[in-house]
């Protein structure tokens, strides 16, 4: 399995985009950066895109990727999974015939957005993967996502304050990417708005009972990102390390 990072900030900035990773050149989990990114072939290639949540900053990468295939005429589908929530929020704030165009109605013979909305912990298998929504704790409704392919798996989760049921998943897992949005300094803020600071993600780690070999974090503000960084060293976890957009991964 193929790990891409595309974007991983949790805001934008110059070298920092918003959360969007490439799975085997296919499948995208999250869309918060999709054409400053990839080339017209790249975006060609993704055929389903995994959306965690519907903020801004996880979606926008949708609609230009939307539009680039029907200006190229293309007779494909964009699948959208998500679940119920996420798909409505979607199909009635963005792409609505007002803020953008509907996608899944155009072109009317073929059109280029899918919704399949998902139910939590129901699993679906889709071109040789197997991917499981879990329920996480943010602002929204919002979930992370378990993705295998053969014997290696991958934990997304997301946006997410603390939380507890995404990590009954963990056992044998290749990588956790895990989000901490902030310094320890603003736990107030991070708390308020359901991120993680790096302490709260060393209590977070401490529900898990093997860790994987590889903690990847994710969504840190750009703002903030030496800070986090150094705190994140101090938790003396071996296995954790700081994305940055363009990492590229094997599982």
């Amino acid at each position: 399995m193929k790990l891409r990072v595309l974007g991983c900030a949790g805001a934008e900035f110059p070298h920092f985009h918003p959360s969007a990773f490439l799975v085997d050149d296919s499948l995208l989990l999250d869309a918060g950066t999709i054409g400053a990114v990839l080339s017209e072939h790249e975006q060609w290639a993704i055929a389903r895109i995994f959306i965690t949540h519907a903020h801004l900053d996880h979606i926008r990468g949708i609609p230009m990727l939307a539009d680039n295939i029907v200006i190229k005429e293309l007779n494909k589908s964009l699948t959208i999974h998500g679940i119920r929530e996420t798909i409505e929020s979607l199909s009635t704030h963005l792409l609505n015939d007002v803020i953008w165009p509907d996608f899944s109605k155009i072109p009317s013979t073929h059109p280029v957005i899918r919704y399949n909305p998902i139910v939590p912990e129901v699993e679906l298998e889709v071109g040789g993967y197997k991917i499981m929504a879990v329920e996480v704790n943010h602002t929204v409704p919002a979930v992370g996502y378990i993705v295998r392919k053969g014997n290696k798996s991958i934990i997304y989760t997301g946006d997410t304050g603390p939380t507890d049921r995404l990590w009954d998943f963990t056992d044998n897992i290749s990588a956790l990417i895990v989000e901490v949005s902030f310094p320890n300094e603003m736990e107030k803020l991070a708390l308020l708005t359901r991120h993680l600071t790096p302490a709260l993600l060393a209590t977070e780690l401490k529900k898990i009972k093997n860790l994987p070999p590889r903690i990847l974090i994710t969504h840190p503000k750009p703002q903030h990102y030496d800070k986090i960084a150094s705190e994140l060293d101090d938790l003396g976890v071996e296995q954790i390390e700081l994305l940055r957009d363009g990492n590229i991964y094997e599982f």
